[in-house]
């Protein structure tokens, strides 16, 4: 089984609770999409982050430095957004730290997929850019199908891969599934008129707990985590199918 998650746009270095692994399994083409962004300007860079002034300066002031072979941060441990605020992966103790190396992946603009324990270094580049590369015309095209072959290839047979990823990112992921994969949605909502809505920042809290929840019980069955109880929300059988577990905030 396989957890998929997105990153998060705001990053710090980290260096003294983990042991960091190695890099990127594709850090040839991380190198490429570098090598294009050293080269923009801080206008042409603005308009690729949809950022503001600040924002981008301190990004094109990163690209202007970055040293990829040199990070020493653990990819897990360098989010620092609302997902990873309440996974709280700073508090893993060996045995769970070891748990999310084994099934964990975040998927990532820059780096494709990564393992929790990969060095990274600070940057910025949603997966969604309008960035075109290496005849690619945008990072979904640049990227392919390399994502979902990398999640895939260690397991045997039918893969279980479970999305708590958003949708800008399960998007990288999707278009190649098979017969042989099960792909489980995890949707945190709430009950309004009979209908299921979902606020974005719950959500991701709700995704960084169900993280933490199967860390701390080493979960190997994604039926397990039907029992899910955090931050009020309950698992939904009426509104669930066998590929989307809905979970509903009483």
């Amino acid at each position: 089984m396989k957890i998929i998650i997105s990153p998060a746009k705001k990053m710090e270095e980290c260096q003294d609770i983990f042991e960091p692994g190695g890099l990127a399994e594709y850090m040839d083409r991380t190198e490429r999409l570098y090598d294009r962004l050293k080269a923009m300007t801080e206008s042409e860079l603005q308009a690729v982050f949809k950022a503001n002034d600040q924002i981008t300066r301190q990004n094109y002031e990163r690209y202007q430095t970055m040293n990829l072979k040199h990070a020493q941060t653990p990819a897990l441990l360098s989010y620092v957004g609302i997902q990873y605020q309440y996974m709280a992966p700073k508090l893993f103790s060996y045995e769970q730290w070891e748990y999310v190396k084994r099934h964990l992946r975040i998927l990532s603009g820059f780096y494709g997929i990564l393992r929790p324990d990969e060095r990274v270094t600070p940057y910025r580049l949603e997966m969604q850019a309008k960035l075109a590369v290496d005849g690619a015309k945008d990072l979904y095209e640049f990227w392919g199908r390399s994502l979902y072959d990398a999640l895939v290839k260690e397991e045997k047979k039918k893969t279980t891969i479970l999305n708590l990823a958003s949708k800008e990112y399960s998007k990288a992921i999707e278009p190649y599934l098979t017969e042989n994969d099960r792909y489980i949605t995890c949707i945190f909502g709430i009950l309004q008129n009979g209908k299921i809505k979902v606020k974005a920042t719950e959500a991701k809290m709700a995704r960084g707990e169900m993280v933490r929840y199967m860390a701390e019980r080493k979960i190997e069955d994604p039926e397990e985590i039907k029992s899910f109880d955090c931050l009020g929300y309950r698992y939904a059988d009426e509104y669930s199918t066998e590929d989307t577990f809905v979970y509903i905030k009483n």
